[in-house]
């Protein structure tokens, strides 16, 4: 899946990289480039292989084939400290014996940076991440936010072509990690920098990315920008990992170019198809929780029918569980002030419908 075409060279190049240990396949012929200024996320479960993906790109791993180029050339072989690269950890890794200052300044004592203007970068590094009245203190006597900081200003101090971030959240609690989101994407926007950054957080991948490679088992399922992995997902696995979505079960009944019929349990409903579909083939159509409108079952003129069997009331929202005549339950999302659905009571029936062009066709195999 070639995905580099930004304006000029890209960035970084990844053309059919693999990676095995033994006879587990780790990354198994990932494509994709990373364009100027971008902040591109690899998202993904455990073991999806954007870690791996990530350690290859650092240096940290070798590649088994395949080539990686930076900034148009190669760099498959050079050791990590020739690739001109930050890269922030998740469990910070800094020198404890070091002041702020000194850990800052330690990638350019190894590049042999005279002292002045070492200096001068320290000084605009720790004012860039909110630390300039820290540099003596030790790492200890900082907070876990404050720490994740000095390793983005040390992996940033000696402005790198590219910085790579391995979940650098996933020891905050959560509302340090969304400050941190926002401070990483105001450096990201004030630096103009390149950021590749792994994380298994979908929130996370949705707010913060320019684009986003959704890996999973190894292979890169679909690249694009958030909105377009969450409204237009290619691939059943897209639209299970991101969000939620409800599948539904059903057989094609006929298809018009993207724009597919579907029986869903004896009721007649439309959606759109990434493929062609053809009639009569076993489906599930997938439909985001919000995009789902609710109503008495006396009133609908098509749709699902089921009983509203709980609403969870989340402040600003209302979540509603629907037994469908399966057995299988169904979700639907609408603000609390939609007095229609509010209006609703436990036991009733009630009609899912939509609107199609919100809705997609996969075939009816077990998501992988």
């Amino acid at each position: 899946m070639a995905v580099g075409n930004g304006v000029g060279q890209p960035v970084l190049e990844l053309s059919g990289v693999k990676k095995s240990y033994g006879g587990y396949v780790a990354v198994e012929s990932v494509d994709l480039a990373l364009r100027r200024d971008e902040f591109l996320t690899f998202l993904g479960p455990s073991g999806s292989g954007k870690t791996t993906t990530l350690m290859m790109v650092a240096g940290l791993q070798q590649p088994d084939a395949g080539s990686i180029r930076l900034g148009g050339q190669p760099v498959d072989r050079l050791p990590p400290y020739r690739r001109d690269i930050g890269m922030v950890f998740q469990n910070y890794a800094l020198f404890p014996h070091m002041t702020v200052r000194r850990n800052v300044a330690f990638p350019l004592e190894m590049r042999q940076v005279g002292r002045a203007e070492r200096e001068r970068q320290v000084a605009d590094a720790l004012q860039l991440v909110g630390l300039a009245d820290y540099g003596d203190r030790l790492p200890r006597q900082l907070s876990g936010g404050q720490q994740q900081r000095v390793a983005l200003a040390r992996a940033m101090v000696y402005h790198p072509t590219l910085l790579l971030m391995d979940e650098p959240l996933g020891a905050l609690d959560k509302k340090l990690r969304e400050q941190m989101q926002r401070e990483i994407k105001r450096i990201h926007r004030e630096r103009r920098i390149s950021v590749l950054y792994v994380t298994h957080d979908q929130e996370e991948a949705l707010t913060m990315s320019d684009r986003i490679a959704v890996f999973n088992k190894g292979r890169v399922e679909q690249i694009g920008t958030p909105e377009e992995l969450y409204e237009r997902p290619a691939t059943r696995f897209v639209a299970d990992f991101i969000g939620e979505t409800n599948f539904l079960p059903g057989r094609v009944t006929g298809a018009d170019g993207a724009h597919c019929r579907v029986d869903i349990a004896g009721s007649p409903v439309a959606a759109m198809s990434p493929e062609p579909a053809r009639s009569g083939t076993s489906v599930v159509v997938a439909i985001r929780p919000e995009r789902l409108r609710l109503q008495p079952a006396t009133q609908h003129d098509g749709g699902v029918t089921g009983t509203l069997t709980d609403v969870v009331y989340l402040g600003n929202a209302r979540r509603s569980v629907i037994r469908l005549a399966d057995g299988k339950d169904c979700f639907a999302l609408h603000h609390a002030n939609e007095a229609e659905a509010a209006s609703l009571t436990r036991g009733q029936a009630v009609s899912l419908s939509w609107d199609g062009r919100h809705a997609t066709v996969f075939p009816n195999d077990p998501p992988g």
